[in-house]
């Protein structure tokens, strides 16, 4: 693995990459979601493909200029994150449901969930990235005045790696609990309740609302905390598996923010096709398993960029037929 970060040697990298995010952003937010509205087929397959053509060009930008390594780093943590993303959309769909959001006001929440997680990302990765370069263990008994393995093995990676092996396995045996969840009784929901009191009834897509003089949130804000705090505890497995594949928070952060960014469009197509995804559990459990699996044996064995990008893109295809092949009976009928 290449453990030389792109920012020392081409730090023009980052302020392309600012550019870019802030004017995608400034042009959705602008243009494309200054009217709320409900994001039709088109639309959604549209931005799918803008946002995904853009990850790829930036792709082959430090693939021009940092080489193969870290290319097939950013591509490996690219569709990782990509797949992971989509269980967690499952769940926005179950959120959505629940709050009975209207079609033409999910795209502003969704859209405010993602600016949250540009934040918070940028916080996992860069803090992870510090801890981990901390926790070498010939590092640590160094500093103690002892000897060290042969093996550099590291604390945190290790304890990663079984955390996500147990997360797959979890995820394989995993049934429909989230269908009966009380999402109102979520922390997000509770955060918003504590500090505001809430109306009852939705505003078009406001935020806030003012009932009898009193200034109160609306259900829509609620909507955005759980929205905020489901994909915080979807980081947990996400943020994890991508260390498996660089150590480069550079790398990790752009492959993340580029995934993340296209998740909107993604949404709206999975809420209507999502027939074709219902055996893709199964292949990101087995995905989370591999890379734990990755993780564990890194000191001693280390799986190339390049092979872990084939493994994950086979098993996301694999699961994709798998699905379209033998299609869930009630999700068959829910597609007619």
């Amino acid at each position: 693995m290449n453990n030389h970060p792109i920012i020392s040697e081409h730090p023009w990298l980052i302020v392309t990459f600012a550019i870019s995010i802030v004017v995608m952003l400034l042009l959705d937010l602008g243009v494309f979601s200054k009217k709320s509205h409900e994001v039709s087929n088109k639309e959604a397959v549209t931005w799918s493909l803008v946002w995904i053509s853009l990850s790829m060009l930036f792709s082959g930008l430090v693939y021009y200029y940092a080489g193969s390594v870290k290319f097939y780093e950013f591509q490996s943590a690219y569709w990782i994150e990509k797949a992971l993303s989509v269980d967690n959309l499952f769940v926005f769909i179950l959120v959505f449901k629940f709050f009975d959001v209207a079609n033409s006001n999910k795209h502003k929440v969704l859209f405010w969930g993602i600016i949250g997680a540009l934040v918070l990302r940028a916080i996992f990765i860069f803090s992870g990235a510090f801890l981990i370069e901390l926790t070498y263990l010939n590092k640590l008994l160094g500093l103690a005045g002892i000897q060290g393995f042969k093996y550099d093995i590291n604390i945190i990676m290790t304890l990663f790696g079984l955390f996500l092996v147990y997360a797959g396995i979890k995820s394989w045996s995993a049934g429909d609990e989230d269908d009966d969840e009380d999402y109102n009784d979520t922390r997000g929901a509770k955060l918003i309740r504590r500090f505001f009191s809430v109306s009852d009834n939705y505003v078009g897509d406001k935020f806030f609302t003012i009932e009898n003089g009193k200034k109160l949130a609306t259900p829509l804000l609620v909507v955005v905390a759980v929205i905020e705090f489901t994909d915080l505890l979807f980081a947990v497995d996400s943020i994890p598996a991508i260390f498996a594949i660089s150590s480069d928070p550079f790398i990790l952060y752009t492959s993340n923010i580029f995934a993340i960014l296209g998740l909107r469009a993604l949404f709206f197509l999975l809420d209507n096709f999502i027939h074709l995804f219902s055996k893709l559990t199964y292949g990101l459990a087995f995905i989370l398993s591999f890379i734990g699996i990755k993780m564990i044996i890194a000191p001693f064995y280390h799986i190339e960029s390049v092979y872990s990008l084939m493994v994950i893109g086979g098993i996301l295809a694999l699961s994709v037929l798998a699905s379209i092949m033998f299609p869930n009976k009630e999700e068959e009928e829910l597609a007619k």
